[in-house]
């Protein structure tokens, strides 16, 4: 099978697994505060990582040759990009629902194209310009769009700003950390189970000096919650992610990330079919609107 097929096949493969996961998030979240659910489903996908690790002898001792200050900025970077990002993008998560969440996660290839250009000096071009118009007016349609049951509009507003703060928190993070990993033959998995591992390690601090840390840690004991946040973690946290490096490493990145977002369809299905999400006019407008924004930066420029 071509090399490239395969990439395209892998990335295509993440958006869907990535989708089922925030659907399983979400209904995680009605039972699972997002910091626990956040440690929950780090310390499931580090385990799973430092398994796959321990297949890769040669990563390992590849990573001496590495200056010390590659791992700090990787420290960095997991602590803002998982362990901060991904409580919040949970509380947002848990408050807008699965279908306008996805939305809203859009705004992830401008902002990585914004604070590329102000921490990398990356050149930002007309394109990125028009694509991030189509996809910060698809948030502002998501913004009319009636609350979620047992929400109100001020709800549906907070919820949104949250969702957008969690994503520049994400760009944040993996444009601080993109010298490192973009640098020849730097091992990505060892790389990401450094910033996930440096995540876990912050909040399991965070929940330690909670004065609700008996409720945090209660996540680790089995229970009927596991029925959906343990699928999930195993989705989000190590099989799409897995997915998403063999995507950029056998396919053009343009192509792996186009690819990647398309899991705002994929997620907004889900959410119809499995959590009875309405798929109003609005949120269809909104997809669209996002859609053809992640076209224009992906495509753009070819």
């Amino acid at each position: 099978m071509d090399r490239h097929l395969i990439g395209e096949i892998c990335a295509l493969l993440t958006a869907i697994t990535w989708a089922m996961a925030m659907v399983l998030f979400k209904r995680s979240g009605e039972q699972i505060k997002p910091m626990a659910l956040n440690l929950f489903k780090n310390v499931v996908g580090l385990f799973l990582l430092l398994l796959t690790v321990a297949f890769m002898p040669d990563a390992i001792a590849e990573l001496r040759q590495y200056p010390i200050e590659d791992f700090y900025v990787l420290i960095i970077s997991g602590v803002v990009g998982i362990a901060i990002a991904d409580t919040i993008f949970f509380r947002a998560l848990n408050t807008l629902g699965v279908g306008i969440t996805s939305i809203v996660d859009c705004c992830y290839s401008p902002l990585i194209f914004l604070f590329a250009a102000l921490v990398l000096s990356e050149t930002i071009e007309s394109h990125h310009y028009f694509g991030a118009a189509f996809i910060l007016s698809s948030v502002f349609v998501t913004s009319s769009i009636t609350p979620p049951a047992g929400r109100t509009r001020r709800q549906l507003l907070s919820g949104i700003l949250l969702g957008i703060f969690s994503i520049a928190l994400m760009a944040v993070g993996i444009v601080f950390a993109k010298p490192v990993l973009e640098a020849e033959d730097f091992p990505l998995i060892p790389a990401t189970v450094l910033r996930l591992g440096a995540g876990t390690v912050v909040l399991a601090i965070m929940g330690i000096a909670s004065p609700t840390r008996r409720a945090l840690w209660n996540v680790f004991r089995p229970c009927a919650a596991w029925k959906n946040s343990l699928p999930a973690s195993i989705l989000g946290a190590y099989i799409s992610l897995i997915l998403w490096i063999a995507g950029f490493k056998y396919t053009h990145a343009s192509i792996a990330g186009l690819l990647n977002q398309t899991s705002v369809v994929f997620a907004l299905m889900f959410a119809a079919w499995i959590l009875k999400e309405q798929l109003t006019p609005r949120k269809m407008v909104a997809v669209g609107l996002a859609v053809c924004g992640i076209l224009v930066v992906a495509l753009g420029g070819q």
